[in-house]
């Protein structure tokens, strides 16, 4: 696979039309013409407000491009501050230069904070020992439809996983208000738990997550942002496997306390049995999902240069390099130096 490849653009209509209205009410507020801004997108007028006229990722993406035209502004007239067009661009330069995941997410938060006065951006612990990634608009009488907070937060995880090259596993996507009425559209955007009534909108994941190395340079950059927003919009394909449900819960503790089979089960309201019957039905087991978690992390540690193996095995949640290299191999059929060689 060619991780540097992007998305496809979806022709599929599958979107809820309720972002239509969402996506242009900013715009029309400064009194932008609605059917001026549908036709650029090749909406036909009469689908404003017509339920069951669903959307592409082609059409939404093309109407959100023509309100930061008309508006000249990347906040698409939802915040009472204007962001100007290339803040965006600016910031993900700045950060594709981090050597981290961690480093990204720092670099952004600094970044926004400094431009702009509207949204509250910040890492902060979670009160379920995992990390929060606060990213909140300050005014959401502003956005009644919640699309910009919405297009927010999809903009830095859609960001933050292409920079890594790999879906992070995002443990939940928090937001600040109830289950809105097209709710059902945020089970296929975000991955992860959905919470609501929460104090902050964000997004949470374990902490070794911020150690996965950026992959991109700055040319594939330049690929990314000349496919905004599409690919910001572009919904992930969502693995509905028991083991990928498994394999979400394991990677919010850390390795040395994933939960065991007893824990995992009274989690996913199963028991044990039907749970190990269930996983041996798809090829897989507890014990071989955590190895895999384990040694696919490794191997992305191994990627970093400026660590040696006894760093990686700690990070990797073992007491000892000896016995880190030994599961390793057991892995993969070589010594940690031998993969790092190898794959030079």
């Amino acid at each position: 696979m060619d991780r540097t490849a992007l998305p496809c653009p979806s022709t599929k209509l599958h979107i809820a039309n309720h972002y239509i209205r969402a996506s242009i009410g900013g715009a029309l507020r400064q009194g932008a013409d609605a059917q001026v801004l549908l036709a650029a997108a090749d909406i036909p007028a009469d689908w404003l407000d017509q339920p069951r006229c669903p959307i592409s990722e082609r059409q939404l993406s093309e109407l959100i491009k023509a309100v930061w035209r008309y508006s000249g502004d990347e906040f698409m007239g939802l915040a009472p501050g204007v962001c100007k067009r290339g803040v965006f661009s600016l910031m993900a330069e700045l950060a594709c230069a981090a050597r981290t995941l961690g480093g990204m997410l720092e670099q952004s938060a600094r970044f926004y904070r400094a431009v702009s006065n509207d949204i509250d951006v910040g890492l902060a612990d979670d009160p379920d020992a995992l990390l929060f990634y606060r990213l909140h608009l300050h005014h959401q009488g502003q956005d009644p439809d919640h699309l910009l907070q919405e297009f927010l937060l999809l903009m830095w995880q859609r960001f933050a996983s292409w920079l890594v090259g790999q879906q992070v596993p995002f443990a939940s996507t928090c937001f600040n208000y109830h289950v809105p009425a097209h709710g059902a559209e945020y089970r296929a955007m975000f991955l992860g738990e959905l919470l609501y009534d929460r104090p902050y909108c964000g997004f949470s994941l374990h902490r070794r997550f911020l150690q996965l190395p950026i992959v991109r340079n700055a040319a594939q950059l330049q690929g990314f942002l000349g496919d905004c927003p599409r690919v910001i919009l572009h919904r992930p394909v969502r693995d509905a496997s028991l083991q990928a449900r498994v394999r979400l819960l394991l990677q919010r503790h850390d390795f040395e306390q994933m939960p065991d089979i007893e824990q995992l089960s009274e989690h996913l309201r199963m028991s044990p049995r039907t749970l190990r019957r269930r996983l041996t039905d798809e090829g897989a087991s507890v014990r071989q999902i955590k190895d895999t978690l384990r040694r696919d992390f490794a191997q992305t540690l191994l990627t970093r240069e400026h660590l040696n193996v006894q760093e990686v095995a700690e990070q990797s949640g073992f007491a000892e390099a000896a016995a880190f290299c030994h599961a390793f191999k057991r892995w993969t059929g070589l010594s940690p130096a031998a993969w790092r060689k190898h794959r030079r």
